[in-house]
């Protein structure tokens, strides 16, 4: 075999193995970093929700996250106004029970998923997406093309479901830094100078 030729395929198969070992390093972070922010957005609903009942906009609700949103937000950045904190206690008055929320999704997920008014059809997506590993836009475009009733017509179910990686085709791997949400998340530090604060 020609020498340069034996280079160069060194080289790709070397190539190949390290594009391999990051590709899994960045799907290892993603699941983790995904994982965290779930499991913190949900507790951080129930911890609003248990704080001011029902309705969040009475005016107690309204002050409390007032004053919740300019604290964190002081600390933690964005992610945390007033907008953000209602989806979040909104993610844990849809999925009251923590056991039931699926590890393989991300607050994306989530947020698309809160749209779906019937619980019924909700829980078939999200246990779809979760089993069919679909991206973010995969879930939308399922949602948004009727799957659900689609699935529930056909008579040829399998043709149904393989439709999706045609017509949006999921990307080999999820790049999370350009997630705005995981960069919300990531992006700020605790200011061990920005405590307390009153409510007034």
């Amino acid at each position: 075999m020609d020498y340069d030729l034996q280079k160069n395929q060194h080289a790709e198969q070397t190539y190949h193995s390290i594009r391999n070992s990051i590709v899994s390093a960045q799907h290892r972070l993603s699941t983790a970093v995904n994982s965290a922010m779930v499991t913190t957005y949900w507790e951080v609903g129930e911890q609003i929700f248990k704080a001011c009942g029902e309705n969040d906009r009475a005016e107690y609700g309204k002050r409390l996250l007032e004053y919740l949103s300019k604290q964190l937000t002081a600390e933690f950045g964005k992610g945390f106004d007033k907008s953000n904190l209602r989806k979040m206690r909104q993610f844990y008055c849809t999925f009251p029970i923590r056991d039931t929320l699926c590890p393989e999704l991300s607050w994306s997920h989530y947020r698309v998923l809160m749209r779906i008014n019937d619980e019924q059809v909700r829980t078939f997506y999200m246990e779809e997406c979760a089993k069919a590993a679909w991206s973010v836009r995969q879930l939308e475009r399922q949602i948004n093309t009727l799957y659900y009733q689609r699935v529930l017509a056909s008579q040829d179910k399998t043709a149904v479901v393989k439709e999706i990686q045609t017509r949006e085709p999921k990307p080999e791997y999820e790049k999370i830094v350009k997630d705005p949400y995981v960069m919300e998340f990531l992006q700020n530090q605790p200011d061990t100078h920005v405590y307390g604060g009153k409510y007034k």
